[in-house]
């Protein structure tokens, strides 16, 4: 048997969608149920529905073999995981924003703050780049933070950038790319190796065509 841990949400519908084309017996999966443990009849597989950054904990202490979570998720817990597959999905870019660089900025002090949901993936793109910073955490509309004056800039994901320009805020500077990727436990790839690597090749097909 071997567990996989499925975000919820858009992700792991899509997720759900390319494991169905990849692995034949799992048409059968009962997704509109509200279990958050599903087993699957027509093969050795079983899925369990978790928050999406929870996905790399269940994969790290082996309750999972196998998980789908985004890049962005993957820096930010920074956990000792195998990194397979870019499954190409769920694209977008972590960004450094703020006000333009000719416009106002709002803020004067002697230090940097920056404000994020990714309070790790900052710090480590600032500190690389020499830069000593100020870390605002927060879980909802980051964006906020340079307009009232909490923050200098942001770091956050940014898909179309509607959001940033209906604030008067750009892109700066862009960290990396994001999307969804196939990670796997570390001890589960040498104890179940044949089984996941059936998984893996079965994904990668189904990605290529």
């Amino acid at each position: 048997m071997v567990t996989i841990a499925l975000p919820k949400g858009r992700l792991g519908d899509k997720s759900l969608s390319i494991l169905q084309e990849a692995v034949e017996g799992l048409d059968g999966l009962d997704t509109e149920s509200r279990k958050l443990i599903l087993n699957s009849q027509g093969s050795k597989l079983r899925f369990l529905l978790v928050k999406p950054s929870d996905v790399p904990t269940y994969v790290e202490y082996g309750v999972a073999d196998m998980g789908i979570a985004g890049k962005d998720t993957l820096m930010e817990e920074n956990r000792p995981l195998y990194e397979v597959l870019d499954l190409g999905f769920g694209k977008c870019k972590m960004a450094v924003a703020g006000f333009p660089e000719k416009g106002d900025h709002r803020i004067t002090r002697s230090h940097t703050r920056v404000a994020t949901k990714y309070p790790n993936i900052a710090q480590n793109y600032f500190t690389g780049m020499g830069e000593t910073i100020e870390i605002i955490k927060l879980n909802g509309s980051v964006e906020l933070g340079p307009l009232v004056g909490l923050s200098d800039y942001i770091v956050d994901i940014v898909e179309s950038g509607r959001t940033l320009r209906e604030n008067g805020l750009v892109v700066l500077e862009e960290i990396c790319d994001i999307s969804a990727r196939l990670v796997v436990n570390r001890v589960s790839f040498k104890t179940k190796n044949k089984p996941i690597k059936d998984i893996i090749d079965s994904v990668q097909k189904v990605l290529e065509v």
